[in-house]
């Protein structure tokens, strides 16, 4: 396809972008610390760590896993929210050469058990409010599966105020553990603390690791067809050039050095680990960090604290904010970018936001598979206009049918993209690779969409069965091995359908095999399988399902009646 979106470009963002510029993205950290070094980095419940402190303490992190025999290649794996260990963690275990495994710190034993297994993690960093999880993993054996052989040798455990000075820490984790009872007990033999670990390697000798640009630095987990979620293989150079994408499309909009940016969404995810950690650490931004985005009323004093500049989020937290009372009394006038990703921004929250803020909420599109951005719309855009955007630099687009044909200009087809963000696949399936990617070195979406003959893409429906809720992958087949796993159910099959606060919500429908299986039943069953999000949040019980003539459940059919 003819590049047409680049007429419609802002002065001053490039059509291509250098994805050698850096080795790695450790080369391209030193860079920030060299030429930002006394800025602050990172904030966390007002604490502050300026470049400089944030390179020492990723630098001895880094040396403790090299006290601990970890090498190149390595899998850590790191679950914890947004707090100042994190960023220390990342940057530490990327400079010993290993490769960063994110785990959703509301994972149940059965997913972080899948994870850990998969990935074959040596060691793991964990917020001590999840360790319990940790604990259940590490012996987890599923109904009718065999002991997961994981491959942890290492546990550090955090407390939520490791990072906050001494009193204040002391005072924060205290209130954590024995007020609000946010620590469940939980017994990790030979587990070392994260504050003994930064000990330990600010004594120890770091030796530096060689890097190249095509070295993993991301298992990042997604779903999969199989109902079990898959690790893409992204490299240094896809996160490179990703986050230059992205800065090429702020640099004509934002100083470098200046802004501060509210980091909500949890760093976990790749939205905001390219968006918000990455891209604004290549711009020297102050990353104000959120550990709990679901108190709002704590969020909104939060921004009343900063001048800030950049807000990313989903259209869920944008909502909730704006039906926040004290929301719209906050000061707006630092305000330059609204970001909008992971699900679709609703025109009535983009109008809303508007006219509190002043500012134009600014929709983007991408997946995990693309490290993760796509496509998004000018900053200097005056009205939301329901579009994800235009591809960002050294990205190809290109709208297929069912056969791998290329559509004309307005007509509706598979998005696929083909770009240096584009992953290396998916980690040990080479059949799931496969299916995603085309012979020419496209990534075949799965979502449907059209472009304008400005360039602007829309999308217009979801070729595959995956959920989106607030923002996160649901994938049917996994809820359903769930659902299955319960005594009581014969069959099941789960679709997603429309809800007003999370754009999609899981709808399950079940045969019962145990007329007496309840609704209280089997969401009791999932909550202790699944993270919060992916439990149906609709249950149905049907006589039978509808199938093919071949016995293949037909979801489409019962989307289309949900």
């Amino acid at each position: 396809m003819n590049r047409i979106w680049l007429k419609s470009y802002p002065a001053g963002v490039p059509a291509e972008i250098d994805a050698d510029t850096y080795t790695s993205l450790v080369d391209l950290f030193d860079r920030s610390v060299r030429q930002f070094g006394t800025r602050t980095a990172y904030v966390c419940m007002d604490k502050g760590i300026s470049y400089a402190e944030l390179d020492r303490r990723a630098r001895d992190f880094a040396a403790y896993l090299q006290t601990l025999g970890l090498k190149k290649g390595d899998r850590v794996a790191l679950m914890m929210p947004n707090v100042l260990q994190y960023p220390v963690c990342l940057f530490g275990a990327l400079r010993a050469g290993c490769i960063v495994v994110n785990c959703n710190p509301l994972y149940t034993a059965r997913e972080l058990a899948h994870q850990l297994n998969d990935s074959g993690a040596t060691l793991i960093v964990i917020l001590e409010n999840f360790a319990h999880v940790l604990q259940e993993a590490m012996g987890y054996t599923g109904v009718g599966q065999q002991n997961v052989r994981h491959e942890i040798r290492h546990v550090v455990t955090t407390q939520l105020g490791d990072m906050l000075g001494l009193f204040k820490g002391q005072l924060v984790n205290l209130v954590v553990k024995q007020v609000k009872k946010m620590v469940p007990p939980w017994t990790l033999p030979g587990a070392q603390s994260f504050s003994k670990a930064q000990r330990i390697g600010a004594h120890a000798n770091f030796s530096p690791v060689s890097l190249t640009c095509y070295d993993i630095a991301f298992l990042q987990y997604t779903g999969g067809t199989t109902g079990l979620s898959k690790g893409a293989m992204l490299t240094h150079r896809n996160i490179v050039a990703n986050l230059l994408q992205g800065k090429a499309w702020l640099v004509p909009f934002l100083q470098e050095g200046e802004q501060v940016v509210i980091t909500a969404l949890p760093l976990y995810h790749i939205f905001a680990l390219t968006a918000n950690c990455l891209v604004f650490m290549a711009l020297g931004a102050t990353n104000v960090l959120i550990p709990n985005p679901r108190d709002i009323p704590a969020l909104v004093k939060t921004l009343g604290c900063y001048p800030f500049s950049v807000f990313t989020g989903v259209n869920t937290l944008f909502n909730a904010m704006l039906n926040n009372a004290e929301f719209a009394h906050l000061d707006f006038s630092h305000l330059r970018v609204s970001l909008g990703g992971g699900m679709a921004v609703q025109k009535a929250v983009a109008e809303r936001w508007k006219a509190v803020t002043g500012v134009t909420l600014v929709e983007a599109y991408g997946l995990t598979e693309t490290s993760p951005a796509v496509t998004i719309n000018p900053l200097d855009l005056k009205e939301f206009n329901g579009a994800i955007g235009l591809p960002v630099p050294s990205t190809e687009i290109a709208i297929r049918d069912d056969d791998g044909r290329d559509m004309p200009l307005g007509a509706a087809g598979e998005l696929c993209v083909r770009g240096p963000q584009v992953m290396a696949g998916y980690w040990q399936s080479p059949d799931e690779t496969a299916k995603v990617m085309t012979h020419d070195g496209f990534l075949r979406t799965g979502d449907v969409a059209v472009m304008d003959e400005k360039g602007f893409i829309r999308i217009v429906d979801r070729k595959k069965d995956m959920i989106l809720v607030s923002g996160f992958n649901v994938y049917p087949n996994e809820v359903e091995a769930v659902i299955a796993m319960h005594h009581g159910v014969l069959e099941t099959a789960v679709v997603g359908v429309k809800d007003d606060k999370t754009g999609e919500a899981v709808k399950a429908f079940i045969v019962r095999r145990d007329p007496a299986l309840s609704v209280a039943d089997v969401v009791a069953h999932c909550h202790e399988n699944l993270t919060g999000y992916k439990v149906p949040h609709q249950i149905e019980f049907r006589d039978e399902l509808p199938k093919t003539n071949v016995g293949k459940i037909l979801r489409r059919v019962l989307k289309e009646r949900a």
